[in-house]
């Protein structure tokens, strides 16, 4: 979007937040970049030039707004709603690879060289994969500088930089403040006081989004799905345990009206950046709503469940891998028989975590440490036996990749060809694992039944025919179809 000069400016004059992480308007004369809803006095069109990424502006030599703050704006929808490689290779940055493994690594997942990737990058987001994930560094040694009293060294080495010189030079450039002025100002401006009482061993931040969001069938899903030990609804909040590339944590994510608040523990604080963006990606917080229901709107029988509850989110999860498992188990039984059988894996395989909060006690059971089960053990039909433990097997070998940075269409591919594997469960892991926004469910039955009572036809092929109206959102239109049911993953918990 940034090279339509003409509605960027219309963007910035209007201070339409709705633009907010789409691109970033860099000030010739100031040298400093803004998001576009930045409340400073615009400035002349003649001394803008917009730029897709904050990477692309620091590269270019300008730092951050400190009023506007354009590091804490949503992330661009666009890379969510691809499957190209740019797309994957920007999730995966998020996701810290390159910090993990280095631009070799993240070449190497994507299946390109590491100057191709580069060529890419650049290409349309005006910065290499270092860049972006300098940038990233940045972001996130922001937060833990206002938000947290660390200590500046372990804010350094928790944010990902590689000594305490190149952390300093890299906060005076891109913030033009050394990291304890950071903190100050931050003090004074009572961000460190956050919106909860402050926990020891816990870090409290705010996660944007882009308005409106409806929480309903967002947490509603997660809470009524929760798996015993690992997940849970408590005072208000939707908690669960996590792996991490360094070690564990516990997420509490509670709605609000203009954030959702996130509190974090962890056993390492190298993984903050990590949790963050998959709690990011799990609550779908980086979607543009406004397209989405614009296009939803356009069929008549669609139109009145967007008007009654627009920004619905579609409910994702922290690990493709864990989901996968789950959806089999959740073939063609209740909700509840569902958790009962995700908890008996739990309660054998998973690995113990300590919750002085609450009533978490383990991590979801990796596939390696479910490659071992009996199938005996599990109180399920033998073909569905058959189909986890194919699948667990093919988790655990790598045959079956799965995760953010998957090609949807050849993930779809691998998934049917293994046992036990129809539409429904291979479409909703598109859905909820990989992020497809597209992916679609039409032999659902809560999808039929919803279907016929709004008038729209009920069969799986001719609904997939009407569906082509709703592309490339049909993921959306699933969660309002889903929501004309009264069943507890449509509600907000209380």
């Amino acid at each position: 979007m940034h090279t339509d000069t003409e509605r960027c400016v219309r963007a910035v004059q209007s201070k339409d937040a709705r633009f907010d992480g789409w691109f970033f308007t860099a000030v010739l004369t100031t040298r400093i970049y803004c998001r576009p809803s930045c409340p400073a006095v615009p400035p002349k069109v003649e001394n803008m030039t917009f730029l897709p990424s904050a990477a692309a502006c620091q590269q270019a030599g300008f730092r951050a707004c400190k009023r506007c703050r354009p590091d804490t704006s949503p992330g661009s929808p666009e890379w969510n709603a691809r499957a190209d490689a740019v797309a994957r290779a920007v999730r995966l940055i998020q996701d810290g690879v390159v910090d993990r493994e280095g631009v070799p690594g993240l070449a190497t997942r994507l299946g390109y060289s590491a100057r191709q990737v580069e060529r890419q990058l650049s290409a349309e987001l005006g910065a290499g994969p270092l860049a972006l994930a300098r940038a990233q560094r940045a972001q996130t040694a922001r937060l833990l500088i206002e938000t947290s009293e660390l200590p500046m060294g372990d804010v350094a080495f928790a944010a990902g930089f590689s000594s305490i010189r190149t952390f300093n030079d890299t906060v005076r450039e891109v913030f033009a403040l050394s990291p304890s002025a950071l903190r100050e100002r931050a003090a004074k401006a009572g961000r460190r006081r956050g919106t909860e009482p402050r926990i020891p061993g816990t870090i409290s931040l705010r996660l944007p989004f882009r308005s409106p969001l409806n929480p309903d069938n967002l947490f509603g899903h997660l809470a009524a799905t929760a798996v015993p030990g690992v997940e849970e609804w408590r005072d208000g909040a939707y908690r669960r345990t996590l792996r991490l590339p360094y070690g564990t944590g516990i997420v509490a994510l509670t709605p609000q009206p203009d954030h959702v608040g996130c509190r974090l523990a962890l056993t390492d604080l190298r993984d903050l950046t990590i949790a963050i963006s998959r709690c990011r990606w799990m609550l779908d917080l980086d979607a543009d709503p406004v397209a989405v229901d614009g296009q939803l709107r356009r069929d008549p029988l669609l139109a009145p469940l967007v008007d009654k509850a627009p920004g619905r989110r579609v409910p994702r999860t922290v690990d493709a891998a864990e989901f996968a498992v789950r959806a089999v188990l959740g073939q063609q039984v209740s909700t509840a028989a569902a958790r009962t059988h995700a908890g008996r894996l739990v309660s054998a395989y998973g690995e113990r975590v300590e919750d002085p909060q609450g009533g978490l006690t383990r991590l979801f059971p990796s596939p390696q440490a479910l490659a071992g089960l009996d199938p005996q053990e599990l109180a399920l039909p033998r073909s569905r036996r058959t189909t986890l433990t194919t699948l667990v097997s093919a988790l655990a070998d790598g045959s079956l990749p799965l995760g953010i940075d998957s090609d949807w269409e050849a993930a779809r591919a691998r998934l049917s060809a293994l046992p036990g594997f129809g539409p429904w469960t291979t479409e909703v892991i598109a859905m909820r694992a990989l992020g497809d926004p597209d992916a679609f469910l039409p032999s659902d039955l809560g999808i039929r039944r919803a279907a016929r009572g709004l008038g729209l036809p009920s069969t799986p092929a001719a609904l997939t025919a009407r569906a082509a109206d709703w592309r490339p959102w049909r993921a959306y239109a699933v969660q309002y179809l889903w929501a004309t049911d009264a069943h507890p993953v449509n509600h907000l918990p209380v």
